[in-house]
């Protein structure tokens, strides 16, 4: 197919044989998974995805790219959504899905968010990413990846940097590097936080100006001796806690 990429779309086409051979083998799709692709777009991961599953389910927004799909592909071994992703009903499914894709760099982290909106659906992700995010996704404290994207995905998902992507394997070339990764929900998670809508609320108003201490930033809603009671630092910046120290402070004020 004939296709100009759009730029409104963030489009770039992975185009290299020997890296869609290992992507599609770090997923190691199962012939009776709930398969969802995520901007299948040209179908570079489409057809090896078809060849080794029943039936895939395909969200693309790009109408141009979904009626050459409807013409390529076969009706009954792909199911195709002209969706926006971020309003798609992840929850309509009757078993877990295992979600895959090669996503817009502009749209990456809200869904991340909407993922972990869904966690229950959830089996696994592999996403293409931007390498700079999957740097963030992955850092560890006091790094300078480390930020809000961390640890909030930290504290769902075990993940696992797969391919390094450069950026000529790509068509248009994009002008950053990209990195596979897979990301698994945690079946017993490592910490657990007493009401998650407050945890969330710290970790961002945290991070909301990372070069201030956490006395500062998190001073609307814990003081400096409540800090002391539970064994944190306030002198510290939010890039210097981990997972736990943020469910420490949530659970305390809980």
């Amino acid at each position: 197919m004939k296709h100009i990429a759009k730029k409104k779309f963030g489009q770039n086409f992975l185009k290299d044989a020997s890296i869609i051979h290992s992507i599609i083998q770090s997923i190691n799709p199962l012939l009776d998974d709930a398969l969802i692709e995520i901007g299948p777009g040209l179908g570079a991961l489409t057809k090896p995805l078809l060849e080794k599953s029943n039936h895939l389910l395909a969200i693309e927004l790009d109408r141009d790219i979904v009626s050459w799909m409807e013409k390529e592909y076969p009706k009954k071994k792909i199911t195709i959504f002209n969706e926006d992703v971020l309003n798609f009903n992840f929850h309509q499914f009757d078993q877990k899905v295992r979600i895959v894709g090669n996503l817009p760099y502009n749209i990456s982290t809200p869904v991340l968010f909407k993922c972990i909106e869904n966690i229950v659906i959830i089996k696994d992700l592999h996403f293409m990413l931007q390498k700079e995010v999957v740097d963030r996704m992955i850092a560890t404290p006091s790094s300078s990846d480390y930020g809000r994207l961390s640890v909030m995905l930290q504290y769902y998902f075990s993940m696992e940097h797969l391919v390094h992507v450069p950026k000529e394997a790509f068509d248009p070339e994009p002008k950053v590097e990209s990195s596979f990764v897979r990301l698994i929900p945690y079946e017993q998670y490592p910490f657990i936080a007493n009401n998650i809508n407050q945890f969330g609320k710290i970790v961002k108003e945290a991070f909301s100006q990372r070069r201030k201490t956490i006395r500062n930033t998190l001073k609307s809603l814990i003081n400096e001796n409540d800090f002391e009671k539970i064994g944190i630092n306030p002198q510290l910046r939010a890039e210097n806690l981990s997972v736990s120290d943020f469910v420490k402070i949530s659970n305390y004020l809980d």
